[in-house]
C-alpha cells in the first residue's frame, strides 16, 4: 500500500478568531442520551463524521481539537442529515463549527479521505465559538492516552501511520 502524502503547514500560517457561542443541546449526559434515544426511534441510525485537521509546531504534527470547558476534547464534526454525502456533510459541519459568518473568510476545505484527514490549505481563517477552545495537540500526547482523550482520539496516531507528512517550513 502506497502512503498518501499530506502537506502539514505551520500553526502560525493560520488565523484564529471568535464567533458567537455554539450552545450545547443538552445540559447533562442523561439529557443527551434521552435525546439520542428519541432521535433513534424517530430516524433510525445516524451517521456522524469528524475531521482530523493537522498542523505542525516545532516540526512535529499536531491535531486541532475543540475543547469544551477545561476537560472534554472532541474532533470537529457532527451528525449528517439523513441521506447526506459524507464528504459534503463533513465540509458543512466544519464550516458550521469553524467557519466565519462573513463573506471575507469563507473556508476552502480541501479533499477529504475516508479516514477524513482534511487537507488544510496553506492559510485559513478559523472562527471558534466563544464557548470553545481550539487546541493544537501533538500526536505524542494523544498516543494511548484514553484517560484524557477517549478511545477514538487516542488511536489517531496509529491511524495516521499510513500517511507520509511533508512538513512545510514557514
Amino acid at each position: 500500500m502506497v502512503a498518501s502524502t499530506v502537506n502539514v503547514y505551520p500553526l502560525s500560517s493560520y488565523t484564529f478568531g471568535t464567533k458567537e457561542p455554539k450552545l450545547e443541546k443538552d445540559t447533562s449526559v442523561a439529557d443527551r442520551l434521552a435525546r439520542m434515544k428519541v432521535n433513534y426511534m424517530k430516524e433510525g441510525m445516524r451517521t456522524s463524521v469528524e475531521g482530523i485537521l493537522l498542523v505542525q509546531e516545532h516540526n512535529h504534527p499536531h491535531i486541532l481539537l475543540l475543547q469544551i470547558g477545561n476537560t472534554f476534547c472532541k474532533l470537529p464534526g457532527g451528525r449528517l442529515k439523513p441521506g447526506e454525502n459524507e464528504i459534503e456533510g463533513l465540509k458543512r459541519k466544519l464550516s458550521s463549527k469553524l467557519g466565519a459568518n462573513s463573506a471575507v473568510h469563507q473556508p476552502n476545505w480541501q479533499e477529504c479521505k475516508k479516514l477524513f484527514m482534511v487537507h488544510l490549505p496553506e492559510r485559513e481563517y478559523f472562527a471558534v465559538p466563544k464557548n470553545l477552545k481550539l487546541l493544537a495537540v501533538p500526536l505524542f500526547e494523544l498516543y494511548d492516552n484514553v484517560q484524557r482523550y477517549g478511545p477514538v482520539i487516542s488511536t489517531i496516531p496509529q491511524q495516521l501511520s499510513r500517511f507520509h507528512f511533508n512538513m512545510i517550513s514557514p
